[in-house]
């Protein structure tokens, strides 16, 4: 593992510092951090990268990008998390459906799509989990049977939950049940569908934090052409498995405030004896445990950041992350706001250190460990293809999907 620039690491380093000290904002947008009235500085910086080859550093030029490497995204990456840049509503699209499109559809729409996605002009949602499959994709039950008209259309029933940035969002790749004769994983077909749909119902999920960031989405007889089928019918997992290997390879960074915001509120807050609560043993101890994780991620990242600058494919331990972060997320944030005592019940933000980070990470988290994957999900990942442990028992594998419990 190698934590420093090579020579021409750190020349292409050099040009996006310079590039982002001449362009990015000089302060944050503000306003809802989920959309709303930071959409309109989301769309022109994302634009302003496009035009400057920064979108999507990895695309070829064909596509808008400049054929760069994996390892030259990350340190646009990095360099760019410097700066108070707007909200990236684009994430999801370019990320992990755009990809798919670029893969599977034809010629024609792929020119439609990916220069208007990649300049920001157009956002796209993924429509995967369901209320009765979660994070098992291919326990899929929204259904697209073909129009009995002849026309070779299809059409789309069923429900999708979860579902970030739907509601902003201008189209989106979902996932079908088209034969639920064959096992689930052999009877489903993805398509991409225009969320502008009449038969298109987007209802957003009230959080406790107060966002609004993920939604139900309902199907009611959306008619979709055979031409926005991507791939093969009953070959949707397939698919899907290309869809969620851009979102594995993403790499990201931890979320929310940290152990070193922590220790800053943990100084300033008095504790139980009067004097300031970094003196509490058992809190300090805590405080220990979190400095390790954070640690012990950062050089999990590194060995992944190390993989691209060589030109490897990163692997499955990328899972690792989300599993150990999200879950210290929800305990430091708990501590914190129990720190704080009676200030740990308070909603103004002037009075909170951090500005109610803490408060905002506590009634975040629990859904950090669902979205993208739950816990569960990732440790059989980290067991199977990290650990070489024995695969989980399957009983639905092999049998009809109809017949399956979850099918019913």
């Amino acid at each position: 593992m190698d934590f420093n620039d090579t020579p021409e690491e750190a020349a292409y380093r050099a040009q996006v510092q310079a590039w982002l000290k001449e362009n990015a904002p000089k302060k944050n947008a503000g306003g809802d951090p989920e959309g709303g009235d930071t959409m309109a500085a989301s769309k022109a910086w994302q634009a302003k990268k496009a035009a400057a080859g920064y979108a999507q550093i990895t695309w070829p030029k064909e596509w808008g990008g400049p054929g760069g490497t994996p390892i030259q995204q990350v340190i646009f990456n990095q360099e760019e998390a410097k700066h108070p840049i707007p909200p990236n509503p684009f994430q999801i699209g370019l990320g992990m459906c755009v990809p798919t499109v670029m893969t599977f559809a034809d010629e024609e729409t792929k020119k439609r799509f990916v220069g208007p996605a990649l300049r920001g002009e157009e956002i796209w949602c993924q429509l995967f989990s369901e209320p009765s499959g979660g994070s098992d994709v291919a326990a899929a039950r929204t259904r697209a049977v073909q129009a009995p008209d002849g026309s070779g259309d299809w059409i789309i029933d069923g429900q999708k939950v979860w579902t970030t940035g739907a509601q902003f969002s201008n189209f989106g790749i979902v996932v079908t049940r088209t034969d639920p004769d064959a096992p689930k994983h052999k009877g489903l077909t993805m398509f991409w569908v225009d969320m502008s749909d009449p038969g298109i119902e987007v209802r957003p999920i009230h959080q406790m934090s107060g966002g609004s960031g993920f939604n139900e989405v309902f199907f009611t007889g959306v008619r979709v052409k055979d031409s926005q089928r991507l791939g093969a019918v009953n070959d949707g997992w397939r698919v899907s498995l290309v869809t969620l290997m851009n979102e594995r390879l993403a790499v990201g960074g931890p979320t929310g405030a940290g152990w070193s915001q922590f220790l800053e509120a943990a100084r300033a807050v008095t504790g139980l004896d009067g004097g300031p609560a970094i003196k509490d043993q058992a809190l300090r101890e805590k405080l220990a445990d979190w400095y390790v994780q954070t640690e012990g991620l950062k050089h999990t990242r590194n060995r992944t950041i190390t993989a691209l600058s060589r030109g490897q494919t990163p692997g499955p331990e990328s899972s690792i992350g989300k599993v150990v972060s999200a879950l210290q997320m929800q305990e430091l944030a708990n501590s914190a706001v129990e720190m704080m005592d009676q200030y740990g019940i308070i909603a103004d933000e002037t009075l909170l250190p951090l500005k109610g980070a803490f408060h905002w990470s506590l009634m975040f988290a629990p859904g950090l460990r669902i979205a993208g994957g739950t816990d569960e999900i990732l440790k059989n990942i980290i067991a199977e293809r990290v650990l070489g442990l024995p695969g989980d028992i399957r009983v639905d594998k092999d049998i009809p999907f109809k017949d399956a419990p979850t099918g019913r």
